[in-house]
């Protein structure tokens, strides 16, 4: 897929989700990279061969005190080809790309893994191949 036309896969993503959930949002962009960098993949502790379908890095809003000012925002980034190369089609490819910033915009809520695979067993993501 051509990156522009996936920058816009996540745009809508991003405008699907919840008016209430958008409205939490501080400090915090995301952007759209082709595949995570090794030293991504180490911060994450990801061995080779896996990979990243997205990545939280900044302060969940969990730990942010009165020093927190002045800074630059959290950085959620999606990474392209991991999305294109475990879908099948536009509308799955959209699914992990709505799943993926979901589960990056946990972190930025202060969600620790475990807390976001049982919300993500809950939701049924992730039971069965899309």
């Amino acid at each position: 897929m051509h990156p522009a036309r996936f920058q816009r896969l996540v745009a809508q993503a991003i405008n699907s989700l919840p008016e209430e959930l958008l409205s939490l949002l501080d400090n915090v962009e995301i952007v759209v990279e082709p595949f995570p960098t090794p030293a991504q993949l180490r911060r994450a502790g990801v061995e080779p061969p896996g990979t990243l379908l997205g990545l939280y890095e900044g302060v969940p809003r969990t730990e942010r005190g009165g020093y927190y000012n002045l800074v630059p925002p959290d950085r959620i980034t999606i990474f392209q080809q991991p999305i294109e190369a475990i879908s099948r089609n536009e509308d799955e490819m959209f699914r992990h790309v709505q799943e993926t910033i979901l589960h990056e915009l946990a972190h930025h809520f202060g969600f620790d893994e475990d807390h976001i695979q049982a919300l993500e067993q809950e939701l049924g993501w992730g039971a069965d191949p899309l």
